[in-house]
């Protein structure tokens, strides 16, 4: 399980991290809504420990930016804020779990455990998203209802742009995910295969579907 883990107090965070490395995850530990979001960029997590006293904004706000631009992952919150009021307003704008500090570290590693079961089993099998429709298990992809042929690398990008649409990714996290090392990758491959995906599914269309963000990446819109 790969884990962020979101917290400004340095005793906390690093505590934190060391329990989850110890229960042979990888943590990783950030102190600021920026760091967070730039952690989320580049790579994907499993489930983010989220406070929401940051020095930088409001725990509640940045979740509210992750759900909008597509992240679907399991976010605990784990916060001083004790009251109901908190609790509901957590949970109201995306989190999956809360718990008020100070809290047991037997707990939150349970609570870790039954929210990572319980998305396992959520996991779709078929995604939407502006008239696409990618079929995993049939690994098949339609728009606008209309069957699309896809090579195994184009279907591929596809698919991470699929889960992560709104989002920004960078070139780096897109190589190092169809090919088995970016660094083995001309730098022109890439656009390549953009080029040739965009042809086929905006063609189709009638719309753009991808943003080329100059010097960080690609974006599905």
């Amino acid at each position: 399980m790969k884990v962020l883990v979101v917290e400004d107090e340095r005793r906390l965070g690093e505590f934190i991290q060391k329990s989850l490395t110890e229960q042979r995850h990888t943590a990783t530990w950030v102190r600021t809504c920026g760091e967070a979001s730039d952690a989320l960029a580049e790579t994907p997590y499993d489930a983010v420990v989220l406070d929401l006293t940051l020095p930088d904004g409001d725990g509640i706000d940045l979740l509210k930016s992750w759900r909008k631009s597509g992240f679907n992952e399991p976010v605990l919150i784990l916060s001083a804020r004790d009251t109901v009021e908190d609790r509901i307003k957590g949970l109201d704008v995306g989190a999956d779990d809360y718990m008020p500090k100070p809290f047991s570290l037997e707990e939150l590693l349970a609570r870790m455990r039954s929210l990572l079961r319980r998305q396992s089993t959520q996991k779709q099998t078929v995604l939407e998203h502006s008239g696409i429709r990618l079929d995993l298990l049939g690994h098949t992809v339609q728009v606008n209802g209309k069957p699309i042929d896809l090579t195994s690398r184009e279907y591929a990008l596809l698919e991470i742009f699929m889960q992560n649409h709104g989002r920004v990714l960078p070139r780096t996290l897109i190589t190092d995910k169809i090919w088995a090392s970016s660094y083995d990758v001309d730098t022109n491959l890439l656009d390549v295969y953009m080029s040739r995906l965009r042809a086929k599914l905006e063609s189709t269309s009638g719309k753009a579907l991808f943003k080329t963000v100059r010097g960080v990446g690609y974006q599905f819109l």
